[in-house]
């Protein structure tokens, strides 16, 4: 096709982009932020993704940019588009993916399903929600975080001082985001991809089940999900694609509630790790589906190829000597398991790789994923 696709950032997201373009015909160029990094053999740059002339100068050759990660800021985004340069998922909707408070609005306005929030900009009007809320609430930052980063669990204003005392510190001030300690019975991901022309479509939704605030596996479709949920799942995920102008993929992250009532979490717009599996048990997985939305091609079937997957991360990986030298083993004793690393040295709570293991029986499927997981680790 002779189309070519920059990604910004090299990490382990942009690295298995690499496979799906070869076999589009799409080439794929890769600003790294440093040398060596998961997406090194695509890499054909290496510089600051927060420095719009060196941004803009990787832009220039090539037909669409796009992003491993959601932290390029604004500033570059506007370069870029008013260069003429094609830029999806764009600014206008990576800012809701970049300020969870923004996000948290605009979701309001959009008739979302969500926990009660407030900004906040003081211990005491803290205080005040988790007061209204019972005793207990979640705080977070509104920029930056991720896997567990910059969330707490309080039952007082006193325990989010420091971030408070980090934003007087900053000449721009600034509001922490603060939410109801949600009663839910899961954690649940809907994926939706879609295209600038309009055209979308969604995954099944699937449970995914954390550790220390880490993804550590997905289940895909969501057990005991009946087509109601599967509705309700993907209508969200759609409207929210459409309203906020999402190009790419988009990961809507919510909770089951106990009273089975779904509530929008966190959002993320780039492949995702709840989407893994479709790299194994999807008629097209999650990086190929980027790829044609950000290209505005034809969107890719997203059924599942068995009626079961599950996706195991691997978190840290083996105290001593590399994943390398385990593969053996594991194929060994798990030769269905599909093994994905990231070329990341180990290290304690650090994602390196993922392995997938599909089929019909939800019980034998988790086994033999969870079990050539293990072989990655002490």
């Amino acid at each position: 096709m002779s189309l070519r696709v920059g990604v910004v950032g090299g990490g382990q997201l942009a690295r298995m982009m690499i496979a799906p373009a070869v076999e589009l015909g799409v080439e794929l160029r890769v600003l790294a932020e440093e040398e060596g990094m998961s997406a090194s053999l695509a890499a054909t740059a290496v510089g600051d993704y927060r420095d719009a002339e060196t941004v803009l100068a990787f832009a220039r050759d090539v037909d669409v940019i796009t992003f491993d990660h959601e932290h390029v800021p604004q500033d570059v985004l506007a370069t870029l588009v008013d260069a003429g340069v094609a830029v999806h998922p764009g600014p206008d909707a990576l800012r809701f993916a970049q300020d969870k408070l923004l996000m948290r609005a605009r979701l309001q306005e959009l008739g979302m399903p969500q926990p009660a929030w407030a900004s906040v900009e003081t211990v005491d009007e803290l205080q005040a929600f988790i007061d209204q809320q019972g005793g207990r609430a979640v705080v977070k930052t509104p920029r930056g975080g991720y896997d567990g980063k910059g969330v707490r669990v309080v039952s007082a204003g006193v325990e989010a001082e420091d971030w408070f005392a980090t934003l007087a510190e900053d000449a721009r001030g600034g509001a922490l985001l603060v939410e109801e300690l949600v009663d839910f019975s899961r954690e649940l991901a809907q994926q939706v991809a879609r295209r600038p022309s309009g055209m979308v479509r969604a995954y099944p939704v699937v449970e995914t089940v954390q550790r220390n605030g880490v993804c550590a596996e997905v289940i895909a479709p969501a057990p005991h999900g009946n087509e109601r949920l599967q509705q309700v799942a993907a209508q969200i995920g759609v409207a929210i694609a459409e309203g906020l102008g999402v190009t790419g993929m988009l990961a809507v992250e919510l909770f089951e509630t106990t009273d089975e009532r779904l509530l929008v979490n966190e959002l993320a717009m780039r492949p995702h790790n709840s989407g893994h599996w479709s790299q194994d048990g999807a008629v097209t997985s999650q990086f190929e589906q980027h790829l044609r939305a950000v290209l505005d091609l034809p969107l890719g079937d997203p059924s599942p190829l068995s009626e079961w997957s599950v996706m195991v991360n691997v978190l840290g990986g083996p105290a001593e000597g590399s994943l390398g030298e385990r593969f053996s083993a594991a194929m060994t004793e798990h030769p269905a398991a599909k093994i994905h690393t990231y070329g990341k040295a180990p290290r304690p709570g650090r994602k390196v790789g993922h392995v997938t293991a599909v089929g019909d029986d939800l019980d034998e499927v988790a086994y033999q994923a969870r079990a050539a997981a293990s072989f990655f680790l002490d």
